[in-house]
């Protein structure tokens, strides 16, 4: 079962990493609004999902029967669901997939900082080494080393740390939602909660963008995007079943070599000499940070 789990999370890495330059060419090439393409995609994907659940005789709707799974479940589809959705596309679109997916890996620092003003305790040396380390390479991934030279617009900075602080969210919040009532009900509803949600305050039914979809060929991006967006939420959290978050943690460090390695090939986006160490660095010590953290859980249990 650990293997599954295993394949699950660098499955859904990898998918996760390709939305990123394909919704990069799709915001770039048609002009569509982050929020009309966002409350597309969550809403059509939710409903595929939840309609999908309904076929096999799940119970669906049960999770609104009980008044406080209803409320952490709008919690999720709000702060977790469209938080990270949101703030992913936004910040591709104020700079670049490799840039916005490298960005999330800053989400660490803000459960360290959570954890530890919870429990009113300095967070260990590790911690600290791991967040400096990790804040370090930021500062070489925007900066190319230089103090003088800020290679993304205000704009873009803001979107990745709001990233950082929604992926957070959306990954130690539904933990216990997911174990009440399963994977696939938690994102379907999140989905379709976030997309309504979206679709209503940006009013996508009087919208001009619809004819965007005419074209055959952006039709079909808008459905590989579905599918593979809706596949890696569903993947990325299935996998904490069967592996530790720890893995799950770790594993996905391949999402900002996905994204790069198809922004290369595709969009001929390439990171600079520097840019490419704090990228590494950033990395290295989210790993470090992740690993840290098994070892501690080990102390305990012992």
């Amino acid at each position: 079962m650990r293997a599954k789990g295993l394949a699950m999370i660098l499955a859904g890495a990898m998918l996760w990493g390709t939305t990123g330059p394909l919704m990069e060419w799709m915001l770039t090439e048609t002009g569509v609004s982050v929020p009309f393409l966002l409350a597309i995609r969550m809403a059509v994907a939710g409903v595929l999902l939840l309609t999908s659940l309904a076929v096999a005789k799940k119970q669906i709707f049960n999770v609104w029967k009980n008044r406080y799974w209803a409320q952490q479940l709008v919690i999720f589809s709000i702060f977790g669901m469209l938080g990270i959705q949101y703030t992913f596309v936004a910040a591709i679109h104020a700079s670049n997939a490799v840039m916005a997916t490298l960005m999330q890996f800053s989400a660490p620092i803000f459960i360290i900082i959570f954890v530890s003003v919870k429990a009113r305790k300095f967070p260990p040396a590790y911690q600290v080494v791991g967040i400096l380390g990790t804040l370090a390479g930021l500062f070489l991934l925007l900066t190319n080393g230089s103090f003088n030279n800020l290679l993304v617009s205000n704009e873009a900075l803001i979107w990745g740390l709001l990233l950082g602080l929604a992926f957070t969210i959306y990954t130690l919040h539904p933990i216990r939602l997911m174990n009440e009532w399963g994977v696939l009900t938690v994102v379907g509803w999140g989905m379709f909660l976030a997309g309504g949600i979206l679709s209503i305050a940006g009013r996508v039914w009087q919208s001009d963008e619809w004819n965007v979809f005419a074209e055959p060929k952006l039709f079909g991006m808008m459905a590989v995007l579905i599918v593979f967006g809706t596949l890696a939420f569903v993947l990325f959290l299935g996998s904490l079943k069967y592996i530790t978050p720890v893995e799950n943690s770790v594993l996905s460090s391949i999402e900002p070599l996905t994204a790069m390695i198809v922004s290369v090939f595709w969009l001929g986006v390439m990171l600079k000499g520097i840019q490419m160490l704090g990228a590494a660095l950033m990395l290295i010590f989210v790993i470090r940070l992740s690993l840290g953290n098994r070892q501690e859980q080990v102390n305990v249990k012992q």
